[in-house]
């Protein structure tokens, strides 16, 4: 059970994060634009651990680092309750509010959720076996596609004055987590 508590982290940052939102939000579509903007910005830490925990260990060994990489299956996890709650968040204001999101933005998003979903579902040591090669393709193409959507959706907000503390945050977590991967792919080639 100790390796599984970020599962539990996850979903508490989200629900928290709703939670919070909702007490402070102005009206009902401020209180859901806001938990789904608070619930995206508590999830990505969640994630870019999942995603750096075996560059961290192959960079920096250390019993944090291992222990990092050994539960990176359950921050996985935890990511994905926790963004589960951000979907949740996401729809609630789009009915409220009545905005429509464009064609590409929801298809961008959409087969970001089915990957996350199809990548939750496969994290377990039957469907490790069961998927073989594909497995590893699933995680490593979805991982990659989640950074790719998390770096773009505050990129697009480098543009907007009142964005900007936003927008730095998220896109220098994004290009930092980038940079680890590259730098323990790079050490494990000359290794």
């Amino acid at each position: 059970m100790s390796r599984r508590w970020p599962l539990l982290l996850g979903l508490i940052a989200g629900l928290g994060a709703i939670a919070l939102s909702l007490l402070t939000g102005s009206d009902l579509a401020d209180q859901w634009s806001r938990a789904a903007r608070w619930t995206a910005r508590v999830g990505l830490p969640i994630f870019l651990i999942a995603f750096t925990a075996s560059s961290l260990a192959k960079l920096y060994p250390s019993a944090l680092t291992r222990s990092l990489w050994q539960s990176r299956r359950w921050w996985g996890l935890g990511f994905a309750a926790c963004h589960t709650t951000h979907l949740y968040a996401l729809v609630r204001y789009l009915q409220i509010s009545g905005e429509d999101r464009p064609l590409p933005a929801l298809a961008a998003g959409g087969l970001a959720y089915v990957l996350m979903f199809a990548m939750a579902a496969t994290s377990n040591d039957t469907a490790m076996k069961t998927l073989g090669h594909n497995w590893k393709r699933l995680h490593t193409a979805g991982s990659y596609y989640l950074w790719l959507i998390f770096t773009l959706s505050y990129g697009l907000r480098l543009a907007e004055p009142a964005k900007l503390p936003e927008a730095v945050y998220g896109v220098t977590l994004c290009l930092a987590a980038l940079a680890l991967r590259i730098a323990a792919r790079r050490k494990a080639k000359r290794a």
